[in-house]
């Protein structure tokens, strides 16, 4: 079973930029997918970005495109989300998620471990 646990967030200004990390650990010949979800307070959770197993495909929501940048180091088992420009909305608790199979998926239920999240917050 995957154990992820994210770290990185906190405060930046509107414009600023941010880089999280997720270490995860899995059992051995295990593929998994990876991707990013957030949840601003009073709203749902809502994906941001994913990545699949080998690396080679990404998925960004449309309010982050060209902005974030999902990555991964296998040698490492380490997820990555380079956070540019922020913006206040962008204001919220970030997971990372794993999912079996070569992915990716924007689709939260697919996801079968999640770590605790790291909350980022975007000043004016």
């Amino acid at each position: 079973q995957a154990q992820l646990e994210e770290s990185g967030g906190g405060l930046v200004q509107a414009g600023g930029s941010l880089n999280l990390t997720c270490a995860s650990s899995r059992p051995a010949g295990v593929r998994y997918s990876m991707g990013w979800f957030r949840q601003a307070p009073g709203k749902e959770r809502e994906f941001v970005a994913a990545i699949s197993w080998l690396g080679d495909n990404t998925e960004y929501a449309e309010s982050v495109k060209g902005r974030f940048i999902i990555s991964r180091d296998h040698a490492e088992n380490t997820l990555y989300l380079q956070m540019t420009n922020v913006k206040l909305e962008d204001t919220a608790l970030y997971y990372c998620a794993a999912m079996y199979g070569l992915g990716p998926s924007m689709n939260a239920n697919d996801y079968a471990h999640w770590g605790p999240g790291t909350l980022v917050t975007v000043s004016s």
